[in-house]
């Protein structure tokens, strides 16, 4: 694919993309500081943890890890507060003893489902106005800064 010329209405668009990625970087770091004061808040990061095991079932803190896209001493933090909270378990691997699976509760699954339908109705309501190739282009976007961001 060819660049194309960095045009000075280009350099403007590519700025309003990075303005707006910083403030979806600021809300995410509301939401998480939400999520730590307020019972039952759920950072991004929490509830990409509870849907990674709600569609992957039990995993071990690496598995999650990966799953999140975090770190395994970061994994271990969020396991942590997500038992506190009510919404998983550990529980020793059947198979290796050494290793600790991770699973969600009823009430972990009971939050996800509600997570998943806030979301679903939030994202309905708040985007109406885009066609599925426009949210497709975003959802392009959005991965292609998740790699800019990697790359940093």
């Amino acid at each position: 694919m060819t660049e194309p010329p960095l045009t000075p209405d280009r350099a403007q668009a590519l700025d309003r993309l990075a303005r707006a990625a910083y403030r979806l970087s600021a809300a995410d770091a509301r939401l998480r500081g939400r999520a730590t004061r307020t019972p039952g808040a759920l950072s991004l990061t929490h509830a990409r943890a509870l849907r990674t095991l709600a569609e992957q079932g039990p995993l071990t803190i690496g598995q999650l890890a990966a799953g999140t896209e975090t770190t395994g001493a970061a994994t271990t933090q969020l396991v942590n507060g997500l038992v506190t909270a009510g919404y998983v378990t550990r529980e020793r691997a059947p198979e290796d003893k050494r290793s600790v699976l991770v699973a969600l509760t009823e009430a972990g699954w009971s939050r996800h489902h509600q997570r998943q339908q806030v979301l679903g109705e939030a994202l309905h309501t708040d985007l109406a106005d885009y066609d599925d190739a426009a949210l497709d282009s975003a959802a392009q976007v959005l991965q292609r800064l998740s790699a800019v961001y990697d790359r940093l």
